[in-house]
């Protein structure tokens, strides 16, 4: 059988807010009262909604994953790589009181490395993992590779990428997420990534050089505006110049925010736009703008609900995220086997450690 993925959107979401409500507070509530354990079921009982509402040309995607499997992966991580690092940092401080600094500094640029490798690793398994727990038309996806090349990998392109005054971080951004993806595949087919930091330098640009021009015009405003002892006493001027100074900080890091949506808005679609799967080429399509209010959106979520509100900016972002997908070509179903790769035994404990997200 043949799917032809144009014309309509392969990407549909089904899902409501209003369905994910229950869902999301009862969450919340198994976590506050189990101490945070409850949290691995929590995020499995939203993959699964998020996951069902989820529809791919034909058929709805289904989430396999376990909440055991993340806890697992969790306490695995943090025995083995959390306890050792943690008992590293003892003997950081043993050697340093012992007068030692030449050999606690050695050691801590070895653990800083030893954090870029396993940062890398992290990221790679969670990717392999939600793939091998991804079901569609009852095939999955998955690596074989256990990702420590890309362990590898993403510490000497991180280090390569801070080179040259942090003029390569496309470069190694865009090489990074290139090589994680050829790595995987869904079903029999390799997935494929060739995509190019050329086309996002110019907005990577503009964020680069937004803190010496935000700083400068604020010396520059500083030194036309600032209040004088002859505006008023001592006590007053100081009082301006502290407002001054907080309104410029709190300015500074909002337009710093925003001129960061603008480059990665423009990074995620050269990224999504140059992936494929066999016959199938994938396109993300959200502007700057519609980022914008994905984040504006999140932000006022979180703060005008005094935190609550963070329980639905996993569904906010997982619709965004469908919302703007699409694929174009042709979908052989015939040729969409089973995979054949192996299926990792525990979930993504040691991003989890990390505490950052994976997609």
């Amino acid at each position: 059988m043949e799917e032809q993925a144009s014309g309509a959107r392969a990407f549909e979401f089904h899902g409501t807010w209003r369905e994910f409500a229950p869902i999301a507070f009862t969450n919340l509530l198994l976590t506050i009262v189990t101490l945070g354990i409850y949290s691995f079921w929590a995020r499995t009982r939203e993959r699964q909604y998020l996951w069902g509402q989820t529809r791919f040309i034909d058929d709805r995607l289904e989430w396999t994953g376990t909440g055991g499997e993340l806890l697992i992966g969790y306490i695995i991580a943090l025995v083995v790589f959390g306890i050792p690092l943690g008992a590293l940092n003892f003997v950081v401080q043993a050697l340093a009181m012992q007068g030692h600094d030449g050999g606690a500094a050695l050691l801590i640029i070895v653990i800083y490395l030893a954090l870029f490798f396993l940062f890398g690793v992290a990221v790679f398994r969670a990717l392999r993992y939600r793939l091998s727990r991804t079901f569609w038309h009852g095939i999955r996806g998955g690596s074989d590779a256990q990702g420590f090349g890309y362990g590898l990998t993403h510490l000497w392109k991180t280090w390569v990428g801070g080179m040259a005054l942090g003029l390569m971080v496309p470069w190694a951004m865009t090489g990074l997420w290139n090589q994680r993806w050829n790595a995987m595949s869904f079903g029999p087919h390799a997935f494929t990534s060739d995509a190019d930091w050329r086309p996002v330098m110019g907005r990577y640009l503009l964020y680069y050089l937004a803190p010496i021009l935000l700083v400068g015009g604020g010396v520059v405003f500083a030194a036309m505006f600032a209040p004088t002892r002859a505006q008023g006493t001592r006590e007053e001027v100081m009082q301006s110049i502290a407002v001054a100074a907080a309104i410029g900080y709190f300015i500074f890091f909002v337009v710093l925010g925003l001129i960061a949506i603008v480059f990665y808005a423009a990074y995620f679609r050269e990224v999504v736009s140059n992936l494929s799967l066999a016959d199938l080429d994938f396109r993300f399509e959200a502007r700057t703008w519609d980022w914008f209010k994905l984040m504006i959106g999140n932000f006022f979520l979180v703060v005008l609900t005094l935190g609550i509100g963070f329980i639905f900016v996993g569904y906010r972002n997982w619709a965004f995220f469908i919302r703007h997908m699409n694929a174009f070509g042709t979908l052989d179903l015939d040729s969409f086997t089973q995979s054949t790769t192996r299926r990792p035994g525990q979930g993504e404990g040691l991003l989890d450690a990390f505490d950052v997200g994976a997609f």
